[in-house]
């Protein structure tokens, strides 16, 4: 069985498309040789600068002979069908048989595909694959018509067995496909001619190309982080820089430089930035200060002076971009120190969205809810309203200008150089945070207090003007500022009714919709007041009308009603998220559907307690079999309900019971019920349902000894207003109609 080795070489391709690019190229030429009957036993896709590789090994010589069976139209049937499934088939009327069949006599077709050369199929397999594969960027070149994502010099494909090699026949644009290659571009001593991948894989390393990005990853590295070590320094590790660099060298040479001490007291994170998306260097610090010191670069080739031209080279062009960074920093810090109110009043100018105003507008919501928020995270008032005013303000700044991605981090900076308290500084970096499942939370109070006004400002705002996410599409990041708020609240313990901060946020962004200062003021004073007050929009409308002069625009009527079922379905959201959130920890969605379908499902704490309680209710074999008790006493109920037209709720009397286990359950049920009822009143979820599981006995014993629908109508009711009493007391803790099993 033969070993197929292909190579499509190329001028550099991108780095961040390397690593995809090697596994489509696997994914189409193993896909298209499989539908074609060839099978294989392992293969492996590889990719530097200039080059991807792919190796099958084992592959089958030829495709086997298939025979097939198709059934074709009735006997009989008109001459057009007959003729059209000769067709399809391929086949002619001698070829056919008559077969009788349950519905008559049926033509039938007997069709043998004769096997193919491998060799035939994979030059089909991977023509295709180059003609149609699928590069994020393509370009055209000369006066071809195949596109690549850089010129393709040339196409090596070979199939390899004990007994030789042999050349593919493929030919794509004029590109003919051999067995030849090269190596590096400065080092390598030309083409040559390889046999298989063992063959080519040790001709390409003696040609300073090393193919496997992981290994050149390696050794990067081990390089640089022996280099720093050897000065007592540390090397900053980044994964995805170093990712990066791996592909873009084929023989990855490490060298180290300084940088220049005038530089040496930015902040490090300004010098790791500017010198990673500007040169792709990795930051050398010193581990005692924390200091950025020196720089490791990485050449694609070997030089006669060790790579000293290279780093005086990269170290002239860094000190032109550190001076640039050093101007914003000195710059930015002095705008901060003198309170940037320039800053701030330019936010007023920058527009957030076309419908929900600038960033001024928005931080003012923001810093309005983050002081609602404050007593439930523990943070000071004044310092909820201070850190949230301040926490957009770096935008502004000429480093976040130039480096987009230090927004925040810069705003902590600034903030202590303005005279913030550190708190109101950690919150301008903190506040972004968690961005995503992996991400820390925040958990002081003034950064949560902020961070959790940010997310819910984002999402009331994209639901009021009606910009949900759909599908897949989600635009504005709104499943993750969800989930954002959610981890917020569960992993600092926050105990507060989502729905009313919904509603309160929607409110100011109608009130911005109005485009009347005094309109606005008398909604985002009054009608906050009044939810605060009462929870309802109920009087919402006599109270503004009480502050303003005039009549009221008629958009206000509608606002009273689509308001709250805004706030509703944006809860909905959040449920759904919830859901996602909580598989991944282990809860069952019928468990959290059965704790959202009670009171206070807006209370995500409560909502999660509620929810792994239950969880862990019924996974007990109490749990278990009571709730298969539940569910028979609630079928036999609703049956009767329906049947009879009434609602069996009216109290159950012992003195009607007539038998022991009747009795029992009766005294079992008044202990359980007073002690159930305690339990929940202090939220202690777990020994409420504790409690339930002592109902099991109680319950299953009932159902053995008697007939709910017995012949005595008073006894039968009894025992059902007896099942109506079972079915509240389990309903108190959780909707167990929504639990399955």
């Amino acid at each position: 069985m033969p070993d197929l080795l292909i190579e499509l070489f190329s001028e550099e391709i991108p780095a961040r498309m390397q690593a995809r690019a090697a596994a489509d190229l696997k994914k189409k030429v193993t896909d298209g040789l499989v539908d074609a009957g060839l099978t294989y036993a392992h293969a492996r896709a590889l990719s530097t600068p200039r080059r991807l590789t792919l190796v099958i090994e084992d592959l089958l010589a030829e495709s086997p002979t298939v025979k097939e069976e198709r059934k074709g139209p009735k006997v009989g049937a008109p001459e057009k069908a007959i003729e059209g499934f000769l067709r399809g088939a391929g086949v002619s009327r001698e070829d056919l048989e008559e077969r009788d069949t349950p519905k008559g006599a049926v033509y039938f077709a007997s069709i043998t595909k004769p096997g193919r050369p491998a060799a035939e199929i994979v030059s089909e397999v991977l023509e295709d694959a180059i003609r149609n594969f699928p590069w994020p960027k393509s370009m055209r070149w000369g006066t071809g018509s195949l596109r690549w994502v850089r010129p393709l010099h040339s196409i090596l494909c070979v199939l390899s067995a004990e007994d030789g090699h042999s050349v593919v026949p493929l030919d794509v644009d004029g590109i003919k496909a051999g067995d030849t290659t090269e190596g590096h571009r400065f080092m390598g001593s030309g083409r040559f001619t390889v046999h298989g991948f063992e063959d080519y894989e040790v001709k390409l390393r003696r040609d300073h190309v090393i193919l496997n990005a992981e290994e050149r990853a390696d050794i990067i590295w081990n390089d640089a982080t022996n280099m720093a070590f050897a000065q007592g320094l540390e090397l900053v590790e980044d994964k995805g820089l170093l990712a990066e660099v791996a592909g873009l060298v084929e023989w990855p040479v490490v060298l180290m430089g300084n940088i220049a001490e005038d530089f040496l007291g930015l902040p490090p994170e300004v010098l790791q930035t500017s010198m990673k998306e500007h040169q792709k260097f990795f930051s050398v610090k010193n581990p005692k200060t924390g200091r950025i010191e020196k720089f490791v670069t990485v050449a694609n080739r070997e030089t006669k002076d060790n790579g000293e031209t290279i780093l005086a080279g990269n170290q002239k062009v860094l000190f032109a971009r550190l001076s640039d960074a050093k101007f914003f920093w000195e710059n930015d810090i002095r705008v901060a120190s003198s309170g940037a109110d320039d800053w701030l009043d330019s936010l007023n100018n920058v527009t957030f969205h076309n419908k929900l105003g600038s960033q001024g507008d928005r931080i003012a919501r923001i810093a309005a809810l983050a002081s609602e928020v404050a007593p439930v995270t523990g943070a000071s008032f004044g310092e909820a309203d201070k850190a949230a005013r301040w926490a957009k303000a770096d935008l502004s700044s000429e480093m976040v200008y130039e480096f987009p991605e230090l927004q925040g981090l810069m705003g902590r900076y600034y903030g202590e150089a303005a005279g913030h308290s550190a708190a109101v500084a950690a919150a301008a970096e903190e506040h972004y945070s968690p961005l995503g499942p992996s991400d820390d939370v925040p958990s002081a109070p003034v950064s949560v207090s902020v961070a959790m006004a940010d997310k819910l400002d984002t999402l009331t705002g994209f639901w009021a003007i009606d910009e949900k996410p759909t599908g897949s599409k989600d635009p504005f990041a709104l499943r993750r500022a969800a989930l954002g708020v959610i981890r917020l609240v569960l992993e600092n313990n926050l105990r507060l009714s989502l729905d009313t901060h919904f509603e309160r946020q929607l409110l100011r962004h109608k009130a911005h919709e109005t485009q009347d200062d005094k309109l606005a003021a008398a909604l985002a004073k009054d009608l906050e007041q009044e939810i605060a007050d009462h929870g309802v929009l109920g009087a919402v409308v006599h109270t503004v009308k009480a502050a303003i002069d005039g009549e009221l625009p008629k958009h206000i009527d509608a606002l009273r009603e689509t308001l709250p079922n805004t706030s509703a379905d944006l809860l909905l959201f959040f449920h759904d998220r919830l859901k996602v959130y909580l598989k991944d920890q282990g809860v069952r969605h019928d468990v959290i559907d059965a704790c959202i379908a009670m009171p206070g499902n807006d209370d995500l704490a409560l909502l999660v307690a509620r929810a792994k309680a239950l969880q862990d209710f019924v996974g007990t074999e109490d749990g278990e079999n009571l709730l298969q008790g539940f569910k028979r006493a609630n079928n036999i109920l609703s049956q009767a309900e329906e049947k009879d037209g009434v609602e069996y709720s009216f109290g159950a009397e012992v003195k009607f019971a007539e038998d022991d286990s009747e009795i029992a359950l009766f005294a079992t049920l008044d202990t359980a019920e007073e002690a159930i009822a305690s339990a929940l009143k202090t939220e202690d979820f777990a020994s409420a349902m504790g409690t339930m599981a002592t109902l099991r006995a109680p319950i299953d014993a009932f159902f053995e000894a008697v007939q709910v629908n017995s012949d005595n109508e008073i006894v039968r009711r009894n025992r059902l207003n007896l099942l109506s009493r079972i079915r509240v007391i389990c309903l108190q803790a959780a909707d167990l109609t929504r639990v399955e099993g």
